[in-house]
């Protein structure tokens, strides 16, 4: 796996009690279930703006200089099955997300964020 790619979300999150589910903007009660812990870590950190590589460096301190053996195979084998759902885009370059990616659902102004993905949709159409 190419570390030095960036990865970026492809889908809007709610964060309801440190979980981390999908949810469809225009029926937010019709919520996923939670997603598996690694999924939705990955997800969160999936801004845009940080590499694979740096991923795996933030997540290797948590383990105060001990990771699990197994950590690096585990962050690829997650991000490989992200990508394989569209949940996460890996590019080349740094990215900036639009609005209605940005932010989990509950903090952000749904009205706002209808209107960007609107944007975004028609620009693709």
């Amino acid at each position: 796996m190419d570390t030095s790619q960036y990865f970026y979300r492809n889908v809007i999150l709610s964060m309801k009690d440190s979980k981390v589910s999908l949810i469809d903007i225009d029926n937010p009660d019709d919520t996923g279930p939670a997603l598996d812990p690694w999924l939705g870590l990955v997800l969160q950190y999936a801004n845009g703006h940080r590499t694979i590589e740096d991923l795996t460096k933030d997540l290797s301190r948590r383990y105060n200089g001990a990771p699990p053996a197994n950590l690096e195979a585990t962050i690829y084998s997650v991000v490989t099955r992200l990508v394989d759902l569209r949940f996460i885009i890996l590019t080349k370059e740094a990215t900036d997300l639009p609005y209605y990616l940005s932010l989990p659902y509950e903090q952000m102004d749904i009205e706002k964020a209808k209107e960007s993905l609107k944007e975004d949709k028609a620009k693709s159409d």
